[in-house]
């Protein structure tokens, strides 16, 4: 039976860990996790923040995950939304689910993110 996700993992092309490293970590605001390591050679690296964990790992044939995608709940998604408009990203609002307002963008790569939270913009 399953119990808990540990962890998202995404697909980034090769050396583009700086590039994750300014929207996973400035502008989500996700601490960096140093990777183990075993893993450390692969490349990609890995963020967390309290029960939070994104993997970025390395894909020599990247392609950008546009359907499938994670979604991360957020305390304040005017804030997050204004921190996305101040760096340049584009988002846009989508219709509540179960009484949360939801925004999409996607990751400097083209993978899809969901933001969402109890209150809207």
């Amino acid at each position: 039976m399953i119990c808990a996700i540990d962890h998202v993992q995404l697909a980034m092309p090769a050396d583009s860990e700086a590039t994750a490293r300014a929207f996973y970590g400035d502008v989500l605001g996700l601490a960096e996790r140093e990777k183990p390591e075993a893993l450390k050679a692969k490349g990609g690296c890995w963020f967390e923040r309290g029960g939070v964990r994104v993997h970025l790992g390395v894909d020599r044939d990247f392609r950008a995950a546009r359907k499938a995608h994670p979604a991360f709940v957020v305390d304040d998604l005017a804030a997050i939304s204004h921190r996305l408009g101040h760096a340049g990203i584009d988002f846009e609002a989508a219709e509540p689910v179960d009484g949360r307002a939801r925004i999409f963008c996607a990751d400097p790569f083209g993978n899809r993110i969901e933001l969402m939270a109890e209150s809207g913009l």
